[in-house]
């Protein structure tokens, strides 16, 4: 199997030449149904099947849904920034490294538990969204550009697929 197809099976990030009202909330919506999606991919694995890869020498199950507890931090964090500061410049991470630390050895399920709390307050902010902040950016340093809330809507919602897809694509290819 070819092995950007392994590690986009969505596709990758295609922003659209127009962001309605009608696409945020269906982006909204995959945020908010997220962690539901996850826990029932992953609520009956045992240990072995959460240490499946998506693809060779890929992340496991445990480390997808630790990455997308970690990387959501940051962006829920990034929204309250741009909503609150003049164009902030946000702070990126090595999400590659973060995947080593200590606390990504633990059961995914307490990152299971901490992406629940966190949607449940980071859908609040979104669905209460005015036009204006919808519209308000940050700019982000690794690509010297501004991003928009609206934008980064359509990124997370992309974010949940195309890891969700990755744990799909775990359970079913089985790489060790």
């Amino acid at each position: 199997m070819d092995i950007e197809a392994l590690k986009f099976p969505v596709g990758k990030f295609v922003k659209p030449e127009s962001i309605t009202k009608e696409i945020i909330d269906a982006a909204i919506s995959d945020v908010e149904n997220f962690p539901n999606f996850v826990k029932a991919e992953i609520e009956n694995l045992d240990e072995k099947d959460l240490n499946l890869r998506y693809r060779p020498k890929g992340w496991t199950i445990s480390q997808v849904v630790h990455h997308c507890a970690d990387s959501h931090i940051n962006s829920y964090v990034r929204f309250k920034l741009a909503l609150t500061e003049d164009l902030p410049t946000i702070k990126p991470y090595e999400e590659s490294l973060w995947a080593e630390l200590p606390d990504s050895k633990l059961s995914p399920f307490v990152s299971l538990k901490l992406l629940e709390a966190l949607h449940e307050r980071w859908v609040v902010i979104l669905k209460n969204l005015s036009d204006e902040d919808l519209n308000k950016e940050f700019i982000h340093p690794e690509q010297s550009e501004k991003i928009s809330l609206k934008e980064n809507i359509l990124i997370y919602s992309w974010h949940c697929q195309h890891h969700l897809a990755h744990i799909r694509q775990a359970k079913e290819l089985r790489f060790n």
